[in-house]
C-alpha cells in the first residue's frame, strides 16, 4: 500500500521540481524516466502495476510543469 502511494504522489512531485530547476519539461522528464528504470532494474519495483501508476504520476507532473513553466514565462520571471 505504501508503494502504490509513493508511486502516486513522488513522481509527480519530481517532475515538477525537476522542471523548475531545470526549466525545461523534458529534461524533468527524462531524468525521472532514467530514476523510474534504474528503481525497476535493481528490482524496487515489484510489478508492472507500479511502473503504470509512476507513468500515469510523471504525466500527471509533466501537465502540472507544462502549466507552471507557461505561467512563469507569462508573468516574465528570471526565464
Amino acid at each position: 500500500m505504501d508503494q502504490i502511494i509513493s508511486a502516486l504522489i513522488f513522481p509527480c512531485l519530481l517532475v515538477i521540481l525537476f522542471a523548475r530547476i531545470t526549466y525545461n519539461r523534458y529534461v524533468a522528464l527524462l531524468l525521472m524516466i532514467i530514476l523510474i528504470a534504474a528503481s525497476a532494474k535493481l528490482g524496487y519495483t515489484s510489478s508492472y502495476w507500479l511502473i503504470v501508476i509512476d507513468a500515469f504520476s510523471m504525466t500527471i507532473g509533466f501537465i502540472l510543469a507544462t502549466y507552471m513553466l507557461n505561467r512563469l514565462k507569462k508573468r516574465g520571471s528570471d526565464f
